[in-house]
């Protein structure tokens, strides 16, 4: 039995709803988990943007908040300020997001440089010390023009880590995406279709597991350490 027109190739059967009371923290609120999408292609017909655009009907499915970005207009890192109207708006929806899907087409056997800008615009701490992406969910997927790959997911994975953010284990490569993906712009039914509902399946429960505790999770102790030791020496050129 197929849902409906929106997930034609979704078979209901095969996915409950997520169970929140098995995974959230006691003190969540049970808002809607909140994902950002990017995609790595301007192309028109863009393979990343269509595979973004699937996952985001299965996650919506299974109860989540989406937005997608779309990477036209923003500018080069270090070729503008961080007001930027696209790199606020980059920034904001990182700050919004609870986690996060990186879609990248492989280009020259790598992520393209469109993906890479706007990782790149995501500091590892904005003013006031905040960190938009430490702490939070990413899931990863990329698409190909020929044979099947994992150079650009294994980049992202790289990425997501230095992001500090919790990148879940599944991933989905689909290779010959111009075959796989039918005249109206969807994946259908089959091995690739499958892949991706698995991650995204994956990501919600990982998000509804970490948000709430992503404090803790993420806490170090050199970052303890050296706020110690900052305090420390206020206080002791107070004393002299």
């Amino acid at each position: 039995m197929k849902v409906s027109d929106d997930l034609p190739a979704l078979v209901i059967e095969a996915l409950p709803q997520i169970d929140e009371d098995l995974l959230k923290s006691p003190e969540d609120d049970g808002h809607k988990p909140r994902i950002l999408l990017l995609y790595g292609s301007l192309r028109e017909t863009s393979y990343s943007r269509l595979a973004v655009e699937e996952a985001a009907r299965v996650l919506q499915y299974l109860g989540c908040e989406t937005k997608i970005f779309d990477p036209r207009g923003l500018p080069q890192p270090d070729d503008a300020e961080p007001d930027h109207p696209k790199v606020a708006e980059l920034r904001d929806l990182a700050i919004w997001s609870e986690g996060m899907v990186w879609s990248s087409p492989e280009r020259h056997g790598a992520m393209t440089g469109i993906m890479k800008t706007q990782i790149d615009w995501l500091p590892l701490s904005l003013q006031g010390g905040i960190r938009p992406t430490q702490g939070k969910t990413l899931a990863i997927m990329q698409v190909s023009g020929g044979s099947q790959s994992f150079n650009a997911v294994n980049q992202m994975r790289i990425l997501g880590r230095w992001m500090r953010m919790v990148t879940i284990p599944n991933q989905s490569s689909i290779p010959k995406a111009w075959l796989e993906f039918d005249g109206k712009g969807r994946l259908p039914e089959g091995p690739f279709y499958a892949r991706v509902v698995d991650v995204m399946e994956e990501l919600v429960k990982f998000t509804w597991l970490v948000r709430g505790r992503a404090d803790y999770l993420v806490d170090r102790y050199s970052e303890r350490v050296e706020t110690v030791e900052q305090v420390h020496k206020r206080v002791s050129i107070k004393d002299v």
